[in-house]
């Protein structure tokens, strides 16, 4: 079994409340889970307006199987006009992983 990990650090655009924050954060994080069936949620940086951190995970018997997700996932953020990728951390680890 493989689990893959990865997490978002955005910084977002024109925003001025937490309100619009989630307007542009929640609609990434439905697409994740809808487009690759990965379980994704704003994991950190909640209580800053311009900034966000969505963390998502899948799991396969397959490392490479992982590996398309999260690439695609990477592609899927990077792509949207409306925040900007400051960083994206990736973990790959199967089941001997201590």
């Amino acid at each position: 079994m493989f689990v893959g990990t990865l997490t978002f650090d955005l910084l977002l655009g024109d925003v001025h409340s937490l309100k619009e924050k989630r307007s542009i954060v929640r609609p990434i994080v439905a697409e994740l889970q809808r487009k690759y069936s990965v379980c994704a949620a704003e994991t950190g940086s909640q209580e800053l307006h311009r900034r966000a951190e969505i963390g998502l995970a899948v799991v396969s018997g397959e490392a490479g199987f992982v590996s398309e997700v999260l690439d695609g996932c990477e592609r899927l953020v990077s792509g949207r006009p409306e925040v900007q990728l400051l960083a994206a951390r990736r973990r790959l680890r199967d089941d001997e992983d201590e």
